[in-house]
């Protein structure tokens, strides 16, 4: 049986402490490239392969998405078991199918699912402090949920963007946001949308934790995101609490 190319989506969970990112790199480990080079082991070819976007340093994954095209004979499951036999233990291959030859992970995205979590606690954790941000003074859940209805719909994010990472337009629109309780201590901040500005989640939730500490107001919430200024709002969330849950298409 001859290979002929192929097109493939993998779904991929990892942890990304160890990583500057999700996007290769000249230097560093980054989760694309240990990806490529697991490809390239199995299929004895350089394959680039295609994020449904990228996720900083420090940043986590439950379901990212990528595609990869593929002169070869290996069915899409035994790709899935092949990466997983190579890659280190912290990247998991959760699922591999061969999909349409016109499918893009990155531009066929219809919409993503992000997770922030916070301990919120007089004491930090020593076994999970990887995954959570640590705020020792108690937070007004629901004043930070009034905020987050504030933008709900669709929406100029600009003052909710990095620095030096200008796009070409800041509009979108956020399908579904809140906060609720995973537990006595735990905080959890979920959000969907139909795309994300670089380091928007993080930076909306450090604005919203400063509602909840009563630094800021809904309405001063509300008068950061219109006023499209990133240097009204509070200060950026670390990465590690941050997670990409689920890619949609």
């Amino acid at each position: 049986m001859e290979a002929s190319t192929h097109n493939f989506k993998i779904t991929v969970e990892y942890d990304g402490s160890a990583y500057r990112g999700w996007q290769r790199q000249r230097e560093g480990r980054t989760v694309q490239g240990e990806i490529e080079k697991a490809l390239q082991k199995m299929s004895g070819q350089e394959v680039s392969l295609i994020g449904s976007g990228r996720t900083d340093a420090g940043v986590h994954a439950l379901g990212q998405t990528a595609s990869f095209r593929c002169l070869t004979r290996i069915a899409a499951d035994a790709f899935a078991k092949g990466l997983n036999s190579l890659l280190p233990g912290d990247i998991v291959i959760r699922g591999c199918l061969e999909v349409d030859e016109a499918f893009h992970a990155r531009y066929d995205v219809a919409s993503k699912l992000y997770r922030y979590c916070i301990l919120n606690r007089e004491t930090p954790s020593a076994v999970g402090r990887q995954y959570a941000w640590f705020i020792r003074r108690p937070l007004a859940v629901d004043r930070m949920q009034q905020a987050t209805c504030e933008i709900m719909g669709r929406h100029d994010f600009k003052a909710f963007e990095g620095t030096g990472s200008p796009r070409s337009h800041t509009i979108r629109s956020v399908i579904q946001a809140g906060w609720r309780k995973a537990g006595p201590d735990l905080l959890v901040f979920d959000i969907e949308a139909d795309g994300f500005l670089r380091f928007m989640v993080r930076n909306l939730v450090g604005s919203l934790v400063d509602v909840g500490l009563g630094k800021k107001t809904v309405d001063d919430f509300r008068a950061i995101l219109a006023s499209r200024d990133r240097s009204l709002g509070g200060a950026t969330a670390p990465p590690h609490g941050l997670f990409l849950v689920q890619v949609k298409y």
